[in-house]
């Protein structure tokens, strides 16, 4: 769970939090370095690759 005010909930499951992870990687590195996009895409590559490891170390039996 996010403490941004404008957070959108994120995907459940693996598969479509890698699909997200990718285009939030594609939107990073297009945006000019420093940039607010940037900086909101850098965020959000973040918060995806927690989301990930918390589904997968939830997996029974874990994935990492």
């Amino acid at each position: 769970m996010s403490h941004e005010p404008n957070a959108t909930k994120l995907p459940a499951t693996r598969a479509e939090l890698l699909v997200l992870h990718a285009d939030a990687r594609r939107r990073r590195n297009a945006a000019p370095l420093g940039s607010e996009e940037h900086k909101r895409a850098v965020d959000e590559v973040g918060r995806i690759e927690v989301e990930i490891a918390r589904v997968e170390r939830a997996a029974n039996p874990p994935l990492v």
